[in-house]
């Protein structure tokens, strides 16, 4: 099962992890009603299930960790655990909604949002698609980040023992999905291989997963650690590097000369059902394909008029191809080693942090690291990543990643981005346990672009080639909606989606093309960006106009983190409820904006 909230989750498969929880919404009072009750008993329940059957344990200190093994992704788990959440799905039905508390009411509507996805996702089988171009099973197993005590070390050891097992029911798995016609676009996997291939090496201390050994913490004593390296290093030899053998040989062999060669969602089986359902499921919206293609459409235009502004502010005299030319092969715009780039990103996060506090009343006390994307995954993945330790950036092939595009990329990824959200989040923890990890990517990314568009108030965009960058950005996630709708409901070739990004956008080829792969073998996740940034800034624009005088733009800010990671149908309702109460809210003028807000 494909579970598009636990992305966070997954990356960090080995290390402890933050809960992101946030503060909860509005109401103060205690359980009000049975159904309160009711619902509170079926989710703690429901969060319990969920530990037990992802291997995951909550610490001394509220931090998610992994237990000593890995999941089951077998057929049978798989179709059990969908039997058990359409049970716990009934009992959600049965609870009256209208009995509800304001607060449970949102929690019984993310509730309902999570099972009825996961419940279609088992219906479709997507665990025999176990990745795409963007993300694997197999690529982020390897431990982030030391742990702090031997204990940790030892359920590391452990569940790499467990990869082999781990491994071989994902090929069962991939071998379904290749008999069913269920597979990842041939088109999507040139290279691909080389992700595993790259956690085979001569030496088992040379093996990323044996990073965590060098930084042992010095309350572990000598002999112990002398210990746990050469267990790591016994089982990384015998357990580690032959499975990702055995599974670079099944990807090399088996897997990619026979997947499809067909690219569009409509090919798979009842493919336009399933492209409906993950439109529905990433944007969590009603939105039909076809209304979302007619809104890229829209915005495409919008943006082209403001892009061929821009240009004509830069003083370039030449038509847009010839503009994006210049931008694409001038030297002036490409560093010349990875800490340029990582300099260029580390100082727009530390000018958003002079100016944040004027556009936010919560600030997080968590710090990030600007780090790179690891060597193992960066030629095939995308620009950057936000993340609660660590923001990432991509300086793989540096002549693909140009400078203008920094600024607007450190605002998305890290501040007041995904970072940024994600610690703000972590320090709050007053959500129930069943929310503390999920990710919705329509409010979660629409966030992300929002960061862009704030960029103009917080005076990052400083030349017009910056501007340039922030409006390619904002092109790139409106001809999303265009291509991935293009591909998977109107039959688009993959060259003429390059084309039409490439066209579009001052993105490099390399960058055109690795998008292109993330929308075929990804159907409906990138339209979730410009839907959830259209969202919330819909939302601002009514609270502006309602509110007028009394709009504080750091309490409607706290206000959307303060609600955590929502359906955006949920967001729209809670916002609603926002503007109604600042709307009657009576404060003296002197104490207007002071007031961190709390939906």
């Amino acid at each position: 099962m494909k579970r598009t909230w636990r992305i966070a989750v997954g990356l960090l498969a080995f290390g402890a992890i933050v809960h992101p929880a946030c503060a909860a919404p509005a109401t103060k009072s205690a359980v009000r009603s049975d159904a309160d009750v009711r619902l509170r008993a079926l989710y703690d329940g429901y969060a319990a299930w969920e530990d037990k059957e992802f291997g995951f344990f909550e610490n001394a200190r509220g931090e998610r960790e992994r237990k000593d093994y890995l999941p089951h992704v077998d057929q049978a788990s798989e179709q059990r655990r969908a039997a058990h959440l359409k049970e716990v799905l009934a009992q959600l039905e049965a609870i009256p909604a209208a009995e509800l508390s304001p607060d449970e009411q949102v929690n019984a509507a993310v509730l309902r949002t999570v099972l009825e996805a996961d419940i279609s996702d088992a219906g479709f089988r997507t665990w025999e698609m176990p990745f795409n171009s963007d993300s694997s099973f197999w690529t982020y197993l390897d431990a982030q980040q030391p742990f702090e005590d031997a204990a940790g070390y030892q359920r590391y050891i452990a569940r790499m023992r467990d990869i082999p097992r781990f491994f071989d029911e994902q090929i069962v798995n991939m071998r379904a999905g290749l008999a069913s016609g269920f597979s990842v676009p041939r088109a999507t996997l040139n290279g691909r291989d080389k992700s595993v291939a790259a956690f085979i090496v001569d030496d088992p201390e040379k093996n990323t997963f044996y990073k965590v050994f060098n930084d042992i913490p010095s309350n572990v004593p000598a002999a112990e650690q002398s210990t746990l390296r050469a267990q790591g290093r016994t089982v990384i030899e015998q357990s580690v590097m032959p499975a990702y053998r055995k599974l670079l040989a099944f990807i090399r062999d088996d897997y990619i000369p026979h997947t499809r060669t067909t690219i569009s969602a409509h090919d798979l089986p009842d493919g336009d059902a399933f492209y409906r359902a993950q439109v529905r499921e990433f944007t969590t919206t009603d939105m039909t394909p076809q209304q979302i293609h007619q809104l890229g459409l829209q915005e495409v235009a919008r943006i082209e008029a403001e892009m061929q502004q821009t240009m004509r502010d830069s003083g370039f005299k030449g038509s847009m191809p010839e503009f994006l030319k210049f931008l694409k092969s001038d030297p002036q715009f490409y560093a010349k080693t990875p800490d340029e780039l990582l300099g260029v990103s580390s100082f727009v996060a530390k000018r958003v942090d002079g100016v944040i506090g004027k556009h936010f009343g919560l600030l997080p006390r968590r710090r990030f690291g600007i780090i790179p994307v690891p060597d193992a995954l960066a030629p095939f993945y995308t620009s950057g990543r936000g993340g609660l330790e660590n923001c990432m950036m991509n300086t793989y092939d540096l002549p693909v990643r140009p400078l203008y595009n920094i600024p607007v990329l450190t605002l998305h990824e890290c501040e007041p981005g995904h970072s940024f959200q994600l610690g703000l989040e972590a320090e709050q923890k007053s959500l129930p346990k069943f929310r503390r990890n999920i990710y919705f990517s329509g409010m979660g990314e629409g966030w992300g672009l929002y960061s862009e568009w704030l960029g103009d108030e917080l005076g990052i965009y400083r030349t017009p080639y910056e501007k340039f960058g922030q409006l390619s950005y904002d092109m790139w996630r409106a001809a999303r909606l265009v291509i991935d709708t293009g591909i998977h409901q109107y039959g688009w070739s993959r060259q003429q989606a390059i084309d039409y990004l490439a066209s579009h956008t001052a993105l490099t080829q390399h960058e055109v093309e690795t998008e292109v792969d993330r929308y075929i073998s990804w159907p409906g996740q990138a339209l979730a960006y410009k839907l959830g940034e259209l969202t919330i800034l819909r939302l601002r624009r009514e609270a502006e106009t309602t509110l007028g005088p009394k709009f504080d733009e750091r309490r409607f800010h706290d206000a959307i983190l303060a609600l955590g990671s929502v359906p955006l149908t949920v967001l729209e309702d809670r916002m609603h409820a926002f503007i109604r109460e600042e709307s009657a809210r009576k404060v003296p003028p002197a104490a207007e904006g002071h007031v961190p807000a709390r939906p």
